[in-house]
């Protein structure tokens, strides 16, 4: 079974910075891409970043400019390093594996659980 675990939310203060991770596990071989989305209170969840197992990378207009997003496949794991984060950025991160081939299945997508970030002003 194909899990993803987030961590690294909290509190940070306007003009702060923090740094999300995910690791997926379940005898994975491999994932085509990873994503971070996030979803404020009363809001639908957005994409905010994603990379491929390629190295290519997008980003919500949004965050482009402080927020990165990296990977790596050999511990498929991939990280959101938020910076100059703002009380807009406020919200439940969650992380999306698409594409994961394991030993003995293969999995469209996967979602964490979430993470929550609070950015005060």
């Amino acid at each position: 079974q194909v899990q993803l675990v987030e961590s690294g939310g909290g509190l940070v203060q306007a003009g702060g910075s923090l740094r999300l991770s995910c690791a997926a596990s379940g005898n994975i071989i491999a994932i085509n891409a990873m994503a971070w989305y996030r979803q404020a209170p009363g809001k639908q969840r957005e994409l905010v970043a994603s990379i491929t197992s390629g190295g290519t990378t997008t980003y919500a207009d949004s965050v482009k400019g402080r927020f990165t997003i990296s990977g790596d496949n050999a511990k498929n794991t991939a990280y959101l390093q938020m910076n100059d984060l703002q009380p807009e950025d406020t919200a439940d991160y969650y992380c999306k594996a698409v594409g994961i081939r394991t030993y003995s299945s293969i999995y469209y997508n996967r979602w964490g659980q979430g993470t929550q970030v609070t950015v005060s002003s």
